[in-house]
C-alpha cells in the first residue's frame, strides 16, 4: 500500500496538487479514528511540533522529487538510506553498539544505491533528492521514537500530520489556484489518500502480531514493489540493474532491522 500511494502521486499530471489532495483526504479519513482513541499528554507537544516541521519538509521534497526524477531512483534511495542514517545517529549520539550484521547491512544499502543510480555521470537529481528525503525521514523517525511515548499512535499521527496537510494545501492553492487542485479530485488520488492511511494502520496491526524488527524488515519489500511497478505504471526505464539495486537496498535494510 505504501508503494501504491507513492506510485499514484508520481503518475499524476500535477504532482504537487495531487500530493495536497492526498494529504487532505488522509486527514479527513483519519480524524474520526483519532478522535475516538485520543489519549495525548501535554509533554508530546515539543516532539509533535518538531515532527510536523520535518513532515512538511518531507512532503515538499517528495513532491518536488517525483516531478523532476524517476520514482524508481528516488523511492529506493529515500527509503533505503533513512534507516542507515537512524543507525548512524544512534551510534554517534547515543553511543549504541553496532554489530557485523549492521555493518553488512549498511554496505548492502550503499551498493544498492550505487546500482540504482548507475555508473554514468550526470544521472539527474534523483539520488540527491532521494538523499535529502532520507534525511527528513531519519530525523522525524528519531523525533517520533520519543514523541510516541506521550500519545496514542493515532492521536500522535493526527498532531503531526494535520498542520503539514493544511500548510501544504494552502500553499498549493495560493501558488497554483483552486482549479489544479480540483482537477486532482479523482478516484486514483482519493485511493492514494486512503492507502497512505491504510499503510500506517496495517503497520500498527503488524506490530501487534510480530516484532518491530521483523515488521520493519518486511516493510522494505515496498522498495522492490515500487521499482518493479515503475515500468508498467509510470513508463520509466527500469532495467535489470536498477531492479537489482532495489532488491539489494531492501536486503540491506532488512539485515539492519533484524
Amino acid at each position: 500500500m505504501h508503494a501504491f500511494w507513492n506510485l499514484l502521486i508520481a503518475r499524476a499530471r500535477d504532482v504537487e496538487a495531487a500530493t495536497a489532495v492526498v494529504l487532505a483526504v488522509s486527514i479527513v479519513l483519519y480524524a474520526p479514528v483519532a478522535a475516538f482513541t485520543w489519549d495525548v499528554e501535554r509533554a508530546v507537544w515539543p516532539y509533535a511540533v518538531a515532527s510536523a516541521a520535518l513532515e512538511l519538509a518531507y512532503v515538499v521534497l517528495l513532491a518536488a522529487a517525483y516531478r523532476r526524477a524517476d520514482l524508481s531512483v528516488v523511492y529506493p534511495v529515500a527509503r533505503g538510506v533513512a534507516p542507515v542514517l537512524v543507525l548512524v545517529a544512534g551510534i554517534a549520539v547515543l553511543g549504541s553498539p553496532t554489530s557485523a550484521g549492521e555493518v553488512a547491512g549498511v554496505l548492502l544499502v550503499a551498493v544498492g544505491v550505487l546500482l540504482v543510480r548507475g555508473f554514468r555521470r550526470g544521472t539527474g537529481p534523483g539520488v540527491p533528492m532521494g538523499l535529502a528525503i532520507a534525511c527528513t525521514i531519519a530525523a522525524y523517525t528519531l523525533v517520533d521514537s520519543r514523541g510516541i511515548e506521550h500519545a496514542d499512535p493515532f492521536g500522535y499521527l493526527m498532531l503531526v500530520m494535520a498542520a503539514p496537510a493544511v500548510v501544504y494545501l494552502t500553499g498549493v492553492l495560493a501558488i497554483r489556484g483552486v482549479e489544479p487542485v480540483r482537477r486532482q479530485l479523482t478516484l486514483p488520488t482519493l485511493l492514494a489518500g486512503a492507502a497512505s492511511l491504510g499503510a500506517y494502520a496495517l503497520a500498527l496491526a503488524a506490530l501487534e502480531l510480530a516484532s518491530a524488527a521483523s515488521v520493519a524488515a518486511v516493510r522494505e519489500t515496498s522498495v522492490v514493489i515500487a521499482v518493479a511497478l515503475a515500468a508498467p505504471v509510470l513508463r520509466e526505464r527500469v532495467g535489470a540493474r536498477r531492479l537489482a539495486g532495489a532488491v539489494v537496498v531492501a536486503s540491506g535494510v532488512a539485515l539492519l532491522s533484524l
